[in-house]
């Protein structure tokens, strides 16, 4: 499924290793080494579209632009919708809600409270990186995205981008708190499929992202709203200032 040629190395990191992500398919290099650059300059209203203006290359994509995509990731309950859409307004970027790309199948399985399998997650997986891109064919600076990203192959599987977008800088934003401070969110919810039986199996095949995956923002959410939110901006401005110095 992710299998490919041979891949020139992109924004300082070196081609995929031969390390299976899944039934043979390559994996990409969970750390990213690349410098954070500013959001690019974008043409009309930014806070209305966030759309780049330069020139494109063959693919569609910007070839001077700095593409940033940020995934917003954690367990059930942690507030992914919330932080994403407000990021997403922030920085004038398009949202992905990450939970709109199951299939009916996945749906109806966590509806039921049977936790996805790995196999169920990858088509998932490749979806969101498929729309992530199409915005950036369609001129956007870049995309806000959900997915739980539960463990480090998944979000490998995301970390492929990069290989097929020129001047692409991509970040997670790992949403975590403790089991009850989810069980209690979940069980707030209205007219939602994820049950709070699914944020114990989420839980049990969590894998927090390591000290060398440095492409991750990490953000405690055991707080109100309002606090993770200014905290989560306060962490990604600090992350593209940082390395435009």
């Amino acid at each position: 499924m992710l299998s490919c040629d041979p891949l020139a190395p992109v924004n300082g990191q070196a081609p995929p290793s031969s390390n299976n992500i899944s039934n043979g398919t390559q994996a990409i290099p969970s750390s990213s080494n690349t410098a954070y650059l500013s959001m690019p300059v974008v043409s009309g209203d930014t806070k209305s579209t966030g759309v780049v203006s330069t020139a494109t290359d063959l693919n569609g994509h910007g070839q001077h632009a700095e593409h940033h995509i940020w995934l917003v990731t954690g367990p059930a309950g942690c507030g992914k919708s919330t932080v994403a859409e407000y990021l997403a307004e922030a920085l004038s970027l398009p949202y992905i809600e990450g939970d709109e790309f199951h299939t009916p199948a996945n749906i109806e399985k966590m509806g039921n409270g049977i936790p996805l399998t790995d196999a169920d997650r990858w088509d998932w997986l490749v979806a969101l990186r498929e729309e992530s891109i199409r915005k950036l064919d369609a001129g956007y600076a870049g995309a806000v995205v959900t997915c739980s990203a539960l463990k480090r192959k998944y979000r490998d599987v995301i970390r492929v981008a990069p290989y097929f977008v020129p001047n692409l800088h991509l970040h997670f934003i790992y949403l975590h708190a403790p089991a009850e401070v989810l069980l209690k969110r979940v069980f707030s919810r209205q007219n939602h499929y994820m049950g709070a039986n699914m944020v114990h199996s989420q839980l049990d095949i969590l894998e927090p992202p390591a000290p060398d995956e440095t492409d991750v923002v990490r953000v405690d959410v055991s707080r109100s709203a309002e606090e993770v939110k200014a905290d989560v901006l306060d962490n990604v401005l600090k992350v593209m200032d940082a390395n435009r110095s």
